[in-house]
């Protein structure tokens, strides 16, 4: 897992008036490394409903789905991961539900990232690196220099072991702070930062979506390089 961790936010592309299915085949023309749909606010049915209706798209892309929180409706749906946070489902709830389902698990303490190593999940994910307006009441900013010290844990970890799960940078992620942190985690999370701005609307909109996936691509590549030559004007929020 290396690359853009794409968060498929369904209230955040409400408030935007964007289509969850058309806003996921923008952003998977971009090469994600992962995309998981978060369905806070909806019931289980709705959850349900636009799991396997993205299922589909990401298996054509060869991009694994992973759903939050829910495990039963991850295998359901067919998803290739299901992610848990410290409220969420446990580890060990998971592994009784769904034995074969891979996990990833979102850490905020050093102490939660050791505890998480005990279960060895698909993927750690760690942070609020910056501050985030996703969650109502988010856990305290960790920084750059916290998220480093989470890569040293899981480095340490792989000298003592042979193994450690990526690291996944979460919270408040962008593409002018990627360069900060693209040689520390393996990935970044990221929501709001890839919604197009408000002027921009239908093709030009997903357009947008799928150029700004791409420029995350290309920074886990060559973080010293954060665009493509001749990227279009829509990518800066600008119609051509």
């Amino acid at each position: 897992m290396r690359g853009l961790y794409v968060i498929v936010d369904l209230d955040s592309l409400a408030l935007r008036g964007l289509d969850p299915a058309a806003f996921t085949s923008a952003v998977l023309a971009g090469r994600p490394c992962a995309l998981q749909l978060r369905a806070k606010s909806a019931t289980p049915e709705i959850t349900l409903a636009w799991l396997r209706a993205l299922e589909p798209l990401c298996a054509a892309a060869g991009v694994p789905l992973v759903a939050n929180d829910r495990p039963d409706l991850a295998v359901i749906a067919g998803a290739d991961m299901v992610h848990v946070g410290q409220g969420d489902a446990s580890p060990a709830l998971v592994r009784t539900l769904a034995p074969n389902l891979p996990f990833g698990v979102s850490t905020h303490t050093p102490e939660q990232l050791n505890d998480a190593l005990r279960v060895m999940p698909a993927y750690i994910a760690f942070g609020p690196v910056w501050s985030t307006s996703s969650k109502a009441a988010p856990d305290p900013v960790v920084g750059v220099d916290g998220l480093k010290q989470a890569a040293r844990l899981l480095r340490h970890h792989a000298r003592e072991t042979g193994d450690a799960p990526p690291l996944v940078a979460i919270g408040g992620v962008t593409l002018d702070r990627i360069t900060e942190i693209a040689s520390v985690a393996s990935a970044a999370a990221v929501i709001s930062d890839l919604l197009p701005p408000s002027d921009l609307q239908d093709d030009d909109a997903y357009e947008w979506v799928t150029v700004r996936a791409r420029q995350y691509a290309a920074a886990f590549i060559d973080p010293l390089r954060l665009s493509a030559p001749s990227l279009p004007d829509v990518a800066q929020g600008r119609r051509p």
